[in-house]
């Protein structure tokens, strides 16, 4: 079954973790014993309502103020499809924790309280999604209920943003409007009866018709190896295979192949999940290959298609979003750690600071602190062999690990 991870971003009290409850009710995706003591503490409380928030607000300090402070990922399923839900905080100082979680999704909801309409912190959270190439993104304009489901509002903030993507230099994104009440449950996963005026889909029927082309930058594959398969048994005495996953595109039987570094020539022999052979390979599938010839293949090296080369070089300049309270300042050294690769890395210069609310850069910085955006040159120790993150998600991505600590200390996308 497709698996569509979607990522979340309002600020505070727009809404977030209830629209998220609010699709766990109504798909039927709560346990009896969540939805037992959804029941009990809003009874508790007072509310005549159910407080779906609830439903994913974790942390006792999130259930208290009401407010999402870690990322939370919450699973559910429908007939057509696997859904995970990363429901990220909102806060401006949490700005490292919405990269975390939206880093890897396919499809984003952005949030607006349809009382306060765009606000600064709606320019930062379209800035991520921007950066991060998100191809999906639903404009999701809550608490339609507190505005009488007002027609005119939902089109002044439809107007307002149109405004904004204006800045965006991302162009191959959809957007789509949706006037929603995530309290009362209106266009969340069923159509509302409130808003006649609204033709388009629900939320979740929108994201059910979502087709892999809407959201993945289907391009060039590549292989990172993770493991070679020996297995030295009497059946397999001969049998050497190359196991990872595909990023990016296809790989097929007879496909002339370089693995890199080496740039050693092969065709691709046979394809295997466990013991099942496939003439094809699509993406994001997990295999095991074997080639034609007998080459020296290693965990760490890759596989790409003869003439589909990505960039093999030692200096790279990448957009990062710094996470740690120590600050980031040229001449640091940093473990970078490029899909299964690790290599020492030092910050060669911080070319200028980005300001996520599309306010412009700042040049002449000399240090990154914690949750500051910045487009930073890096020096490798060795070659890395790497695409622009506007090319290839996952090949043009890393994270810097403090050599000391060995905490993740900042994420890149390469430029």
């Amino acid at each position: 079954m497709e698996v569509i991870k979607i990522a979340t971003a309002g600020s505070v009290d727009d809404g977030k973790s209830t629209l998220i409850g609010r699709i766990l009710y109504d798909t039927k995706s709560l346990t009896t014993d969540k939805l037992e003591a959804i029941e009990k503490t809003s009874k508790q409380r007072g509310y005549d309502y159910l407080d779906f928030s609830l439903a994913t607000d974790g942390l006792v300090a999130e259930r208290e103020q009401g407010i999402t402070i870690d990322v939370a990922h919450i699973y559910f399923s429908t007939a057509k499809k696997s859904y995970i839900i990363a429901d990220t905080p909102g806060h401006v100082e949490y700005t490292r924790n919405m990269v975390t979680g939206a880093s890897t999704s396919q499809a984003s909801i952005i949030l607006i309280d349809a009382r306060k309409g765009v606000i600064e912190q709606t320019n930062r959270h379209f800035f991520i999604n921007n950066l991060l190439r998100i191809k999906d993104v639903v404009v999701a304009i809550n608490k339609m209920d507190l505005v009488d489901y007002s027609e005119d509002i939902y089109n002044k903030i439809k107007a307002d943003f149109t405004e904004l993507m204006s800045k965006r230099d991302y162009q191959d994104q959809k957007i789509t409007f949706i006037p929603v009440s995530a309290l009362k449950g209106d266009n969340v996963v069923n159509k509302s009866q409130k808003m006649p005026w609204y033709k388009g889909q629900s939320l979740l029927e929108h994201f059910e018709q979502l087709d892999k082309a809407d959201i993945y930058n289907v391009g060039t594959p590549r292989f990172p190896v993770q493991y070679v398969i020996r297995p030295k048994t009497e059946e397999f005495h001969d049998f050497r295979g190359y196991a990872g996953k595909i990023y990016g595109g296809e790989l097929s039987v007879g496909d002339d192949i370089l693995v890199l570094p080496s740039k050693t020539r092969s065709k691709i022999k046979d394809i295997y999940f466990y013991d099942q052979k496939y003439q094809t390979a699509s993406r994001r599938s997990s295999v095991t290959i074997t080639l034609e010839n007998d080459i020296n293949v290693s965990r760490g090296d890759m596989i790409v298609k003869d003439g589909d080369l990505p960039t093999i070089d030692k200096e790279f300049t990448a957009n990062v979003c710094w996470m740690d309270s120590k600050q980031l300042v040229p001449g640091a050294k940093y473990v970078v750690q490029h899909g299964i690769n690790k290599v020492l890395g030092r910050v060669e210069r911080i070319n200028h600071k980005i300001h996520p609310d599309y306010s412009g850069i700042e040049k002449n910085v000399t240090e990154l602190g914690v949750n500051d955006i910045a487009s930073v040159t890096f020096k490798l120790n060795k070659p890395i062999f790497y695409d622009q993150f506007k090319n290839h998600r996952t090949n043009g991505s890393f994270i810097l690990i403090d050599t000391q600590s060995n905490n993740t200390v900042g994420a890149g996308f390469i430029q």
